[in-house]
C-alpha cells in the first residue's frame, strides 16, 4: 500500500486531479481501447473533479475514450433529484468535460428489479474489459462506497441498507432533515472495486483520522470495509496531514520519507 500524505484538502485534490491525467494519458486511449475509470460522489472528490476540468479545458486530458462506472446510487431517488448522485455527477464533472455520453455508467436507482441491475453492472465492468483505476472516498466509520461496517469483503454490486451514522452524515445534503435521506442504496461491493487493477483512496480531515488509522496500521477486518485496500497489489491512499492524526508518528515519517520523490 503507497500513503501519500500531503498538507491540506487542496493539495490532496491538485495530486488527485493529476494521478488521474498521468494515468489516462500514458493509457492511450482510443475507441476499441478505452480506460476505464471507477468515480465516487460526496464533498472529498469535488476538488479532484474541479482539478480535472480544468486540465481538460487546457487541453491536457480528455476524456473522450473513457469509460466511468460510479460506485453507488440511492434507492428511490430520480436522475433529476438534486441530491441524487446522477445530478451530483452531471452538474459537478460529466457536463464540463467531453465524455461521450454513451461511456457513464451510473447504477439505476429507480430500477424495479434491484437484483438485475446489480447483475448487468457486474456485466458491464466486465465487457468493459474491467476497471484500471477506482477511486474512492472514505467514510468516518471505514466504509467505502456504501459497504457499511461488516459488509463481505468478497461482496459485489447489491442492494445496502445504510447505518444511522452515515445517514445522519449524509444528512448535510438534505438541509439537515434526516427523514429526507435514502435509507437504502445500490452498491458497488469490495470485492468489485478490489478488482480494479488499481484502486486510490481519498481521505481528508481529522474525521476521517480513525479510519485511515484501522485502514493502513490495523488487521484486514470487514468492520472497517478501507482496510480490504491492504490487500491490493496497486492500493493508494491520499490524505492530507489532518487525516493522519490518529496514525503513529513512525507511520507518518516513514510514508513521507518513502514517498517524497514519487509523483
Amino acid at each position: 500500500m503507497r500513503v501519500v500524505i500531503k498538507e491540506d484538502k487542496q493539495m490532496v485534490a491538485e495530486w488527485a486531479a493529476q494521478y488521474v491525467a498521468y494515468k489516462i494519458n500514458h493509457f492511450r486511449p482510443n475507441a476499441k481501447k478505452p480506460f476505464v475509470l471507477g468515480l465516487p460522489t460526496g464533498s472529498t472528490p469535488l476538488g479532484m473533479y474541479a482539478e480535472l476540468i480544468k486540465l481538460n479545458n487546457d487541453g491536457k486530458v480528455s476524456f473522450e475514450h473513457v469509460v466511468t462506472f460510479n460506485m453507488d446510487e440511492y434507492i428511490g431517488l430520480e436522475p433529476t433529484h438534486p441530491q441524487s448522485y446522477h445530478y451530483f455527477m452531471f452538474e459537478n464533472f460529466f457536463n464540463h468535460i467531453d465524455i461521450q455520453r454513451k461511456n457513464i455508467h451510473i447504477l439505476d436507482g429507480m430500477t424495479k428489479d434491484y437484483a438485475k441491475e446489480c447483475r448487468n453492472y457486474e456485466l458491464a465492468i466486465k465487457e468493459a474489459g474491467g476497471i484500471h483505476l477506482f477511486i474512492g472516498g472514505v467514510g468516518e466509520d471505514g466504509h467505502i462506497a456504501f459497504n457499511e461496517p461488516f459488509s463481505s469483503l468478497e461482496s459485489r454490486t447489491r442492494v445496502k441498507t445504510l447505518t444511522e451514522s452515515t445517514i445522519k452524515a449524509n444528512s448535510r445534503f438534505f438541509d439537515g432533515d434526516l427523514s429526507k435521506v435514502p435509507t437504502m442504496a445500490l452498491t458497488v461491493g469490495i470485492g468489485t472495486i478490489m478488482d480494479a487493477e488499481e484502486v486510490l483512496i481519498l481521505a481528508t480531515g481529522a474525521n476521517k483520522a480513525q479510519a485511515l488509522k484501522h485502514g493502513i496500521e490495523e488487521g484486514i477486518s470487514h468492520v472497517w470495509t478501507i482496510s480490504a485496500l491492504q490487500r491490493h497489489p496497486h492500493g493508494i491512499v491520499l490524505c492530507d496531514k489532518a487525516a493522519t492524526s490518529e496514525l503513529s508518528r513512525e507511520t507518518v515519517s516513514y510514508f513521507l520519507d518513502i514517498e517524497k520523490n514519487n509523483f
